[in-house]
């Protein structure tokens, strides 16, 4: 691969430390990878937790792995050690960014703190991301994304809509603030752009998916004092749901008074038209229970295929329900030096001038050791040496 490759993008150019783990910290960085930024990340000795969340083609190389850490370099160092800590800082002076999710207490201990990197790197934009906000008593309490759902909202949602706090199957809070942390990181870039300054960035998990929820669930409980009780009462009905037809499923949602008006008409509830129920929009939200329950049964008495073609004719929204397999299967192929031929997730966001690449494949634990130390004037027998003494790991 030409040298070039490896600088093209919108953030080609940008050099990001990566002391991050599991999903939240590592979908950051692989989206920052994505739009060019050179990526170097730094792994523990016993490999990152998402190399073995479900099955693939080798022990450090998950299906989730092989694109959650692809644009990327990777060293493994014991940081406990004096000579870890050591190389994490020479590293660091040469970086434009630092992501971590380390928490407060374990950062201190490590001596990797914001005021830490920036005496090496005064201009560093520097993004720290836990569980919790470092000025609260829960700062350094251990979080994962089924805590910080239960903690932001997202349980209390599922309550209200299904009568029992449930969460989403999905790791959704880790998400949420994966493209926090990256909005914020571009935002101080370009802070640093036009003034030269660096920042400390602190994206607390629970912060991010609390925003997120509040969109639309803070509701009428935001004026003050409260109109109502928080919640969006459109999204909380447990008939708000894709629609079982006469051979699948389908999600049919009409929006407006005639939307509507079309699917009663074509389901043969004329007893349904001119009802007050839908006739504003603030009626549709407050009798979307009852609503979604008419068009569920009408939904049935029709094929999937004939709805869609209804649906298309009136300008209704639609889809057929897709499965997890047919999104896998939409994905161009990759091919991975290792692990052969792999779906590579194509990046979300489509820039015309500066498209996302995937420039690098997933590396193994340690692959750019001797790589990365010898930009910072290491010489291959240093690199032995270190190896030797367990400071550095590599995994072949």
């Amino acid at each position: 691969m030409p040298d070039e490759d490896l600088t093209t993008g919108a953030l080609g150019g940008v050099r990001v430390l990566d002391l991050t783990s599991v999903v939240m910290g590592p979908m950051a960085t692989q989206i920052l990878g994505d739009l060019g930024a050179d990526v170097i990340t730094i792994e523990s000795a016993t490999g990152d937790t998402n190399r073995a969340m479900g099955p693939g083609p080798h022990p450090y190389l998950s299906g989730i792995s092989l694109n959650l850490l692809r644009n990327k370099r990777n060293i493994a160092i014991n940081l406990k050690d004096p000579r870890g800590r050591d190389i994490l800082l020479r590293l660091a002076a040469t970086c434009d960014v630092f992501v971590t999710n380390l928490r407060p207490g374990p950062l201190t201990r490590l001596g990797a703190t914001y005021d830490d990197v920036a005496a090496v790197r005064p201009d560093i934009v520097y993004c720290q991301a836990q569980g919790f906000p470092s000025d609260t008593e829960r700062a350094d309490d251990p979080a994962y994304d089924d805590i910080i759902q239960s903690a932001s909202g997202v349980a209390d949602a599922t309550q209200r809509a299904y009568g029992f706090p449930a969460l989403v199957p999905s790791i959704f809070a880790d998400k949420v603030a994966g493209m926090t942390i990256v909005y914020a990181v571009l935002a101080a870039l370009f802070h640093r752009e036009r003034t030269g300054e660096g920042q400390h960035i602190e994206v607390p998990m629970t912060d991010a998916v609390k925003a997120f929820m509040l969109v639309e669930h803070g509701a009428g409980a935001i004026p003050q004092p409260p109109m109502d009780s928080a919640g969006y009462a459109r999204l909380l009905t447990p008939q708000r749901r894709p629609q079982a037809t006469a051979d699948g499923w389908i999600n049919v949602l009409p929006y407006s008074k005639d939307q509507y008006e079309a699917v009663f008409t074509a389901g043969g509830r004329d007893d349904l038209l001119g009802d007050a129920r839908y006739a504003t929009g603030r009626a549709r939200i407050a009798n979307s229970d009852f609503l979604y329950e008419q068009v569920r049964g009408i939904i049935a008495t029709r094929t999937t295929q004939e709805w869609l073609e209804f649906c298309n004719d009136n300008h209704i929204p639609a889809t057929r329900v897709v499965t997890l397999d047919e999104v896998v299967a939409e994905q161009p192929d990759g091919e991975h030096p290792i692990g052969g031929t792999y779906k590579q997730v194509r990046p979300a966001a489509r820039l015309s001038k500066t498209p996302a690449t995937v420039r690098r494949e997933a590396p193994l634990p340690g692959q750019h050791n001797a790589e990365v130390l010898g930009m910072l004037g290491f010489s291959d027998d240093e690199v032995r040496e270190l190896t030797d003494a367990g400071v550095l790991r590599a995994v072949t």
